[in-house]
């Protein structure tokens, strides 16, 4: 079997890495090959935001890389598919696998459907319910025309099988992103902000913000950041920005010594930061996922989330992007009264190993 896997975008390559990790195990004990060619999209081109990944998490430079970043979505969506269309017509395979929710995951799904190429989606099902986020929409259509369904969880796969999914083609894996936060956790290095801003264990917390709903109006934003660092009490506040959000945080002026915007960092480095810290102030999923298996608290400034896990067995909270939400559970954050996690059901780094065990007997 030839299998092409899809990275574009920072998160896809925390999940793409086990899967590579777990194809090479397998080709190297059994006999029964599978082949595949890597494609980067280009859609996240910082070099900090994408290439940086492929080094740390030990994994090979692809195959191509589309070159695909920039633009609106729509303009994005439709170079990546121009571009992959291409590439696949003189790099045929028989399984297309995409990762995640990200630009990428839906225009490379379609390409692949239109040229009778079967999709396995590896995370799939997990739902926000939140049509105003692109990424649900991604999600939908993603998998509404795939063939196979890798899920994180039973709640995962009982989505699908509310919409009409045959339960043959639902595989309860586990999640690929816990796979590579156990295979680095030894390896979390010190970012240099550590000692710039004399940081100590517990004595900081982490801040990121990428959301439109969040980022994208001045007087939102403005609100966020000043509750933030109003409610911090004297905690210093670490802001690895996001490129988006970088350009309205120029309009801002924030007047507080104690919050230090720097800029994005490696995955060894922000997770090194995230194991230390008191806790974590996001809008990100995949940041809940980790701060959930690493026991960090985290505060989740959205109205809906696709990893209600992370909140019904894990250390995060969902309150909103009110900034006058914020009070109280910052109050209980600095105060040590925040609830103690557990990990969900399969988070044992073995989803990799699963899925290429299921990908072995579709040949």
């Amino acid at each position: 079997m030839r299998i092409t896997l899809i990275a574009g975008a920072r998160p896809n390559f925390m999940k793409i890495a086990p899967i590579i990790h777990a194809l090479h195990k397998h080709n190297a004990t059994k006999p029964k090959k599978l082949d595949y060619s890597l494609v980067h999209t280009g859609q996240h081109f910082d070099e900090k935001m994408s290439e940086t990944f492929f080094h740390e998490l030990n994994i090979p430079s692809p195959d191509i890389n589309l070159a695909c970043g920039g633009g609106s979505q729509a303009e994005q969506t439709a170079l990546i598919m121009v571009a992959f269309e291409k590439y696949l017509i003189s790099n045929p395979c028989d399984l297309v696998l995409v990762v995640g929710d990200v630009t990428s995951t839906l225009a490379c799904s379609i390409v692949a459907k239109k040229m009778q190429i079967k999709v396995a989606h590896v995370e799939a099902g997990i739902r926000s319910f939140d049509l105003s986020m692109p990424e649900e929409i991604n999600r939908m259509v993603t998998d509404s025309i795939s063939d196979y369904f890798f899920t994180t969880t039973r709640w995962a796969s009982q989505n699908l099988l509310n919409s009409g999914v045959p339960a043959e083609k639902i595989f309860f894996t586990g999640n690929v992103m816990i796979d590579t936060l156990y295979r680095n956790i030894q390896n979390f290095k010190e970012p240099q902000i550590w000692k710039e801003a004399k940081l100590q264990k517990g004595n900081f917390l982490i801040l990121t913000l990428h959301r439109p709903s969040n980022v994208d109006d001045l007087t939102q934003l403005k609100g966020l950041m000043e509750a933030i660092t109003n409610f911090s009490e004297d905690l210093k506040i670490v802001f690895p920005v996001h490129p988006r959000t970088r350009k309205m945080l120029l309009k801002i002026e924030l007047n507080t010594d104690k919050l230090f915007l720097i800029d994005p960092l490696g995955y060894l480095e922000f997770n090194y930061l995230v194991s230390n810290a008191m806790g974590v102030i996001t809008d990100s999923g995949g940041i809940t996922e980790e701060t959930t298996v690493l026991g960090i608290p985290c505060i989740t400034l959205r109205t809906t989330t696709e990893r209600p896990e992370t909140i019904s067995v894990g250390t995060n909270e969902l309150i909103g992007n009110n900034p006058k939400d914020l009070e109280l559970p910052m109050m209980n954050l600095i105060s040590g009264k925040w609830k103690k996690g557990g990990i969900p059901e399969k988070w044992d780094g073995k989803a990799a190993e699963r899925i290429t065990e299921v990908l072995s007997n579709l040949v």
